[in-house]
């Protein structure tokens, strides 16, 4: 699967599922979990010089947009993108990206300084982040299920675990402290 991650990559560095002969950018919602499995897996299998090019090359797709702006208009691509969401699922955020960038260890490139400013900002006075905004909704919640306007191979949009709505989220807060301390930015002492 690397090896066809690798041949599958695009000319700008990311991924795209778009088969249109026209489409020539890709996608950083399917360009951030190939980035994440192919990193992890060099890691896992030692094989890091033998994809660091290909890892190279996809860290570049998204510190050349900042993580998060238009290479042509250096504007906000979209403003869902500077909140926080756990679960992330398929979709892209700054958190998000920064912690796939910072797995691959290119966080601490200066192309990433404001992502990691804004991430900062979010931080609460307790120490914690919370969610900006979410993708998933309650157990039980009477939201979700399969209405028939959904095709048969998309999921119910209700979560079998309520991940809180209310004050900080562990699991950004975990996120957010490993980006920070992996761009030199933060300490736990």
């Amino acid at each position: 699967m690397a090896e066809g991650l690798v041949k599958w990559q695009w000319p700008d560095g990311g991924w795209n599922c778009d088969q249109r002969p026209e489409a020539d950018h890709s996608s950083f919602h399917e360009s951030l979990l190939p980035l994440w499995g192919l990193t992890e897996y060099a890691r896992a299998t030692g094989r890091e010089g033998t994809y660091r090019i290909s890892i190279d090359r996809a860290c570049e797709f998204f510190l050349k947009h900042k993580l998060f702006r238009s290479c042509s208009n250096g504007k906000v691509i979209k403003e869902e993108w500077l909140k926080l969401h756990y679960p992330p699922y398929w979709h892209y955020d700054i958190l998000q990206g920064s912690l796939i960038v910072s797995r691959a260890g290119r966080i601490g490139d200066s192309r990433a300084r404001e992502a990691l400013d804004i991430l900062l900002r979010r931080r609460r006075k307790d120490g914690r982040w919370q969610p900006g905004a979410y993708y998933w909704r309650r157990p039980n919640s009477g939201k979700g299920g399969r209405p028939s306007s959904r095709e048969w191979w998309e999921p119910p949009s209700t979560d079998v675990v309520d991940w809180g709505r209310s004050g900080p989220n562990d699991m950004i807060t975990l996120n957010a402290l490993r980006v920070l301390r992996a761009a030199g930015r933060f300490s736990l002492i």
